[in-house]
């Protein structure tokens, strides 16, 4: 029996934790989780289908812009490019070791694919091993540096999260490789996009609409928007769906923008499921601007978009590693470092195969 002077203390407490347990309730209610993705709307499609960003066509130049561009891409094949990313070791040993555990861990394997462990699950962005993204093999840009992972040392995958169709995000060959690897591995793709992988023999495919979610293990996969664009063939031009990714889970929040230009999207995708702990940025493929600023972001823009999505951390891609356009090789990783700087964004350039804690 608690004397009366204890009383009124006790009754504070009990007032205080039940504040606090309000306060919690009311914390989980407005949590991204409970209603993740309300301001997020499903892509825009025209009455033939095809799919369209929010803000209508983009630009990609004009015919002079793109005839230039062409021709500067066959002349530079036959000819070096300086200053490549550097490669270091990685034989996964630790990232198989870590497979399942809490550790929140990211690798970059080059380009636009990195090795994400979260939340006791890990999982590949945009897998491309291949040394030419082309339609024809052996034929189109090549790699700058092999990738930072052999498929081999990887450790299991519990899904692939795919950004859009175009050859250097999503490569069959790779995507055939890890599904015979692991049959329990699933993958994600944009609407439309299901079939190419399907034709190929891999069947646990699953797509998404913008705003649309699926939950692997304890985490929550989001399929969210991007400016861009889609083509594999000759005809085929916005026939299937582009995105971003985001992955949320109890310890860890991570963003994978795919391919994409910078666009008021990262705002309302950093209000919705925000703060990030990692925002994967692509920061490369920018010039020349009349042609691809619609659809690529430059590292000022990258930063930018880190802020607008409230990452704490922000990590280069899609840089480096294939001969996709005009700026210098080593331009984007300076710029980017640079402007994270000025913004007071923490931003990180990683060396190919290189793993860090985030």
């Amino acid at each position: 029996m608690l004397s009366p002077q204890a009383q009124p203390h006790r009754r504070r407490r009990i007032g205080e934790y039940g504040l606090l347990a309000g306060l919690a309730i009311l914390a989980t209610l407005a949590s991204p989780l409970s209603s993740p993705a309300s301001e997020i709307k499903g892509a825009p499609r025209l009455q033939n289908g095809d799919f369209e960003n929010p803000t209508g066509p983009l630009s990609h130049g004009s015919f002079g812009t793109r005839s230039s561009f062409i021709l500067k891409r066959i002349a530079s094949s036959f000819s070096d490019r300086e200053s490549p990313p550097q490669k270091i070791a990685n034989d996964g040993s630790f990232l198989r070791a870590n497979a399942g555990s809490s550790r929140a861990t990211v690798t970059w394997v080059g380009h636009a694919t990195l090795l994400v462990q979260m939340d006791g699950v890990s999982f590949l962005t945009d897998p491309a091993w291949t040394n030419t993204p082309s339609p024809i093999p052996g034929l189109g840009p090549q790699r700058f540096v092999k990738p930072g992972l052999a498929v081999d040392h990887l450790p299991p995958i519990d899904f692939v999260l795919i950004s859009h169709n175009h050859y250097d995000h999503l490569d069959l060959g790779s995507l055939e490789a890890l599904a015979q690897r692991s049959p329990e591995t699933r993958f994600f793709v944009a609407l439309e996009n299901a079939e190419l992988l399907r034709s190929r023999g891999i069947d646990r495919v699953e797509e998404f609409d913008w705003g649309d979610s699926v939950s692997v293990g304890s985490v929550t996969i989001y399929c969210l928007p991007a400016q861009h664009w889609s083509q594999r063939g000759l005809l085929d031009r916005n026939r299937s769906l582009w995105a971003s990714w985001a992955v949320i889970g109890p310890w860890r929040r991570f963003y994978f923008a795919g391919d994409t230009g910078y666009f008021a999207g990262f705002e309302a995708i950093g209000r919705a499921l925000g703060p990030f702990d990692l925002a994967a940025v692509p920061i490369g493929a920018y010039e020349p601007s009349a042609m691809m600023k619609a659809a690529h972001m430059n590292p000022e823009e990258a930063v930018s978009a880190a802020r607008d999505l409230r990452a704490r951390k922000a990590i280069a891609m899609h840089f480096g590693t294939f001969d996709l356009s005009n700026e210098p090789l080593d331009e984007p990783p300076r710029r980017f470092e640079s402007a994270g700087a000025a913004a007071g964004q923490e931003v990180w350039v990683f060396d190919v195969g290189e793993t860090r804690d985030f």
